[in-house]
This record gives structure tokens, sequence and C-alpha cells, in this order.
């Protein structure tokens, strides 16, 4: 008849319930009682991790597009460098901001819902896999006691500098991951735009048209 029902550890044992119901004890059950937010919890956890790839992918294509807007302004000066903006990368952000804000957060609701779908998968395959393993290492299963290895752990630590280090170089390199696209993407949109006469010259720069003209000598 007292179970559920809010105690104090430090007055506890000196109250009638220990009298009236032996073996009984204050044990902690949950913080801040039956309320509908804790009915919810885990609902609004699933929301909370959404919320959270939305704003990753969200922000990771911000920095995308402000460096590509930035390597395109490079490209596009006819007049290399008079022709370049004063701050290329504050000016691409600026107009990211203004006039991409909205494609850019629907692009990243579309990944982000993707990815919840990627990751419920993953969790049921984990657990999946995790029954097997304890079923596996506990030798409950008879076929294959035999072949149960023992577990080592000494992995962990290197595994996990590999996967920082991976990280760190993964950051790096993406800025020059898209500066070499977005040059390529705008070397073949000049090419369809324009055809090096004077009415329409070439935005590439004279190492690149060096380049092209090699490739189409040989290609004749």
């Amino acid at each position: 008849m007292y179970a559920n029902l809010t105690c104090s550890p430090k007055t506890f044992n000196q109250t009638n319930i220990t009298k009236l119901c032996p073996g009984s004890q204050c044990m902690f059950a949950f913080y801040g009682g039956e309320s509908v937010y804790h009915r919810y919890i885990l609902v609004l956890h699933v929301c909370n991790l959404f919320v959270f790839l939305w704003l990753v992918n969200f922000t990771m294509a911000l920095g995308q597009c402000a460096l590509a807007g930035a390597f395109a302004s490079y490209y596009w000066a006819l007049k290399k460098p008079n022709d370049i903006p004063a701050c290329p990368l504050y000016s691409s952000f600026s107009r990211a901001i203004r006039y991409h804000t909205g494609s850019l957060a629907f692009g990243s609701l579309i990944l982000s819902v993707v990815q919840m779908f990627r990751i419920v998968l993953e969790y049921l395959d984990h657990k999946l896999k995790g029954v097997l393993a304890f079923f596996f290492f506990t030798h409950k299963i008879p076929v294959i006691q035999g072949d149960a290895p023992s577990l080592n752990y000494c992995w962990v630590p290197l595994l996990t500098v590999i996967f920082g280090s991976y990280m760190i170089a993964h950051g790096f390199l993406n800025v020059y991951a898209m500066c070499v696209d977005t040059l390529f993407l705008c070397f073949c949109e000049d090419l369809e735009r324009n055809d090096g006469s004077s009415s329409r010259p070439y935005y590439m720069s004279p190492g690149l048209h060096k380049i092209l003209r090699k490739g189409e000598e040989g290609a004749k």
C-alpha cells in the first residue's frame, strides 16, 4: 500500500511503514515523478537526436556552400587578382545566408530523415548482434562452444586514436576536396558558356587553358 510513494532515506526507519510492511526499503526510483515529460522522455530524446542531425547537416552544408562560393569567385574573376573580391569567404558566406538558407535547410532535412532511418536500422542490427555475441561468448550455443575466443580490449585505445586522426585529417582535406570540385564544375560551365573569342573569353587561368589546348590537340 505504500509502494511508489515519496520517502526520505534519513527518516524512513523512524516511520510506521517499516512496522506495517517488514522488509520495506526507501530506494531511488526516478526523478521528477510521473509527469507527461517523463512518460514521453524517449520520444523527446528521438526528437533531440533528429534536431541535432539537422543542425549538424545544415552547418556542414552552409560551410560547403560558403567555401564553394569563395572558390568560384576566384575562378570567375576575369582579371586575376584584380577582380577577386577583397573578402571572398565573407562575401560568399553572406550570399549563402541571404539567398540559399532555405535550400540548405531543406536539403539538410532530407539528409537528417535518411540518417534517422539508418540509425534506427543500425541500432536494431547492433542489438541483434549483441544478443548473438552474448550467447556466443558465454558458451550458450552448444554447437560452437569450442570456437569462442577469449576477449581482448587492447585495440580500443588504438582504434580511438586512429579514428580521431582520421576525423581531423578529413576535416582539413574537405576544404581541398571542395576546392577541386568547385573549380571542376566552374571549368565545365566555362567551356559551355564561352568559346575563347574576344566577345566570350574563357575565365580559366592561363595554366588551365594551356592544359585544355593540349587536350584538344591530343584529341585531334
